[in-house]
């Protein structure tokens, strides 16, 4: 007698029917956002477990990092499943973890740049759309990464440098990357905008048609003051500085190669993104900071936290320095390396010397001694610093200044002491005595901005 063939499982719908509600959300929960959708069309129930906004508010959180039902725009809207269907209607063509990951990236630095510098978040423009991003690949003959895509569909950089002169002063300080400044070497590096990007990149080959034949580079940052130039590699996502060999194809990395992922990877990252998180998180840390510079703003890529910058205090007075890799200066023969320091002096609290307390300090001269890997290169003295003989009040705004120094080879350091009067140098209440400079370190870093 032929056995009976074994009965046809139930559809999956069936078995989900006879859930009770609590456990049916847990799995509707737990199967995603798409089959989820896919389950509202099996019957009447499932539709109306799938219906439930809280379920969508769930996915909307972990899926894109939404904590409110608004459209890309940030427009309000009825519930978090329409939410769900515009983002994924915008942004389907992209992996969602990097669309939520993009767009925490922005969201965080517009949060940090509304609190800590408005000045630079006035000149953040709104998002392109897809048709100018393919408009912009077909003027380049290549495609961008979908990170760098990514990027510019949530926040088309910054507002771009125009042919007049004023109008570029006045946002010349806002560069989303900021800068330094020493000498007569002033950097402010911007974000550029799509159309800055296609033009500026147009630009850079006709300049240098020879050198970068061939290469699908696009320029993405640049500097109004002092030139310095950021590229991205579009074949492989890796962003490059400019140095001042850039002419005949001189360049550095700006972000450790092994943290980049090939494009075809769903959580590909490139090197612009990279950089761009890397340098929110340095502000978030207070690594760097905004400063003021002749009545304007700008952020300061001068180091202000250990192991980047060191601190000492000596008879009350507190000296903090750091440096900055100056890839774009071209320095002196065989010394290939420049780099720019911050020196920053007070007296938070009084100076204090074999137990008097002074009501004021001022420096006479330094003494630096720098070294490059261990070797001492300069060992120098001279009298005040830049030309200026500070005098130091408790209490007051560290006086800041600025300087450089060449490397032939790197690691480096500097230190070295100042030498003060108490009182002033007009009216000495006591003895010179030294103020020590701790050791701070010159090397070419893992990231450059």
């Amino acid at each position: 007698m032929a056995s009976q063939p074994p009965p046809e499982p139930a559809p999956a719908e069936a078995g989900l029917e006879s859930m009770e509600g609590l456990v049916l959300d847990t799995v509707i929960s737990r199967a995603g956002a798409r089959p989820a959708a896919a389950l509202a069309c099996a019957s009447t129930r499932l539709r109306t477990a799938v219906a439930d906004d809280s379920l969508w508010r769930r996915f909307c959180g972990e899926d894109l990092g939404l904590d409110a039902p608004v459209d890309p725009e940030g427009r309000p809207l009825p519930s978090f499943q329409v939410a769900y269907k515009v983002w994924s209607e915008s942004f389907g063509m992209y992996p969602l973890p990097m669309v939520k990951r993009v767009r925490q990236f922005w969201t965080s630095m517009k949060t940090w740049l509304s609190e800590n510098f408005p000045e630079a978040y006035k000149t953040l423009c709104e998002g392109v759309s897809e048709a100018q991003l393919k408009s912009a690949e077909d003027d380049l003959g290549f495609k961008l990464p979908m990170p760098t895509k990514l990027l510019y569909r949530f926040c088309n950089a910054q507002l771009p440098f125009s042919e007049d002169h004023d109008t570029n002063k006045s946002i010349s300080t806002y560069g989303l990357i900021g800068g330094y400044a020493f000498y007569d070497h002033w950097v402010n590096v911007h974000l550029s905008p799509l159309e800055q990007i296609v033009e500026e990149t147009k630009d850079f080959y006709r300049e240098f048609p020879d050198v970068f034949h061939g290469r699908k580079f696009i320029v993405v940052a640049t500097s109004w003051f002092h030139p310095k130039t950021f590229l991205l590699d579009c074949s492989n996502g890796e962003l490059y500085v400019g140095t001042y060999n850039l002419p005949i194809g001189g360049m550095l990395p700006c972000v450790p190669k092994a943290l980049i992922k090939p494009a075809g990877n769903d959580l590909a990252q490139d090197g612009l993104l990279l950089w761009l998180e890397e340098h929110l998180r340095r502000l978030q840390s207070g690594m760097i900071k905004t400063r003021m510079l002749m009545a304007s703003r700008y952020i300061s890529l001068y180091p202000e936290a250990p192991p980047s910058c060191s601190s000492a205090v000596t008879n009350g007075i507190k000296v903090r320095s750091s440096a900055v890799f100056v890839p774009e200066h071209p320095g002196r023969p065989g010394e290939k390396f420049m780099f720019t320091y911050s020196i920053r002096m007070s007296v938070p609290e009084a100076c204090m010397l074999g137990g008097v307390y002074y009501s004021s300090c001022q420096l006479c001269s330094r003494h630096w001694t720098i070294r490059s890997c261990d070797r001492v290169v300069s060992d120098v003295s001279g009298g005040g610093v830049i030309g200026e003989y500070p005098l130091l009040l408790p209490g007051e705004d560290e006086f800041v200044y600025e300087s450089c120094t060449p490397l032939p080879q790197v690691p480096g350091s500097v230190e070295g002491s100042f030498s003060f009067v108490p009182g002033k140098l007009s009216r000495p209440e006591g003895k010179p005595f030294e103020v020590m400079v701790a050791p701070f370190p010159l090397d070419v870093p893992e990231y450059i901005f």
